[in-house]
């Protein structure tokens, strides 16, 4: 790769992109509302809140001190971070509390590129972290998830128009946007049939000694936040 290509990938992935037209970004909306509503698109694309669940967890346990030990992926759309460390702390409390809140607050972070114009970048940026997060899986249908996903990404910033990047963009920044609360409403009706205690909710308030419904509540606001906030931006453009 010479020094020329270089630049031009530079300059892709700093500058900005045209804006799509209002129709595309109302169209990815309704798309993306259309995939949390619908049981069975969302059985498949949930996967996606999935990695962002669980990278959420991993990345707060790495930046708060702890020890990643590792990530797992499931079937199921379920997953599993492991963490050394204290178990109890804020480095832990902020490790907990991560995960349901990662796909909205990712969400919020796109529409902020995407308000910018920084299309090329919210996809290689996706790519790369994708990317990091392979490393840390430590099961195969959590590495096949991720590859799969990374290579979506990779593609289409690749190999596609600049409208098709764009819609890409939008709807997947829609999709968790509007997809952000959908897992913690799955998550307050997990707890009422499984008393387990198991749950990120009730983890975190054994932490904080506070109501687990507390917890749900907070993850509720983050993800009601986050889609006003985000989706102003994304309106706006």
């Amino acid at each position: 790769m010479n020094v020329a290509n270089i630049s031009e990938m530079w300059d892709r992935l700093t500058g900005a992109q045209a804006d799509p037209p209002r129709w595309l970004i109302g169209a990815t909306a309704v798309v993306a509302l259309a995939a949390v509503l619908s049981g069975g698109v969302w059985r498949i694309v949930r996967n996606a809140v999935t990695i962002a669940h669980e990278g959420g967890h991993g990345l707060v346990a790495l930046l708060s001190g702890r020890r990643l030990d590792g990530i797992r992926l499931h079937s199921d759309t379920s997953g599993l971070t492991v963490s050394r460390g204290k178990p109890h702390g804020l480095g832990m409390i902020l490790t907990a509390a991560a995960g349901y809140t990662a796909p909205p607050l990712l969400g919020l972070a796109g529409a902020a590129l995407l308000a910018a114009g920084h299309i090329t970048a919210l996809l290689w940026g996706a790519t790369a972290l994708l990317l990091v997060m392979l490393v840390m899986i430590r099961n195969a249908y959590g590495a096949l998830t991720v590859v799969l996903t990374g290579a979506l990404f990779l593609l289409v910033s690749w190999l596609t128009k600049a409208q098709v990047q764009a819609a890409f963009a939008y709807l997947v920044v829609w999709f968790l946007l509007v997809g952000g609360a959908r897992p913690v409403a799955e998550l307050q009706g997990s707890r009422r049939r499984d008393r387990s205690g198991s749950s990120d909710a009730d983890q975190l308030a054994r932490l904080t000694r506070t109501p687990a419904a507390l917890w749900l509540l907070f993850f509720y606001g983050v993800a009601v936040c986050s889609l006003v906030g985000g989706g102003r931006w994304l309106l706006a453009r």
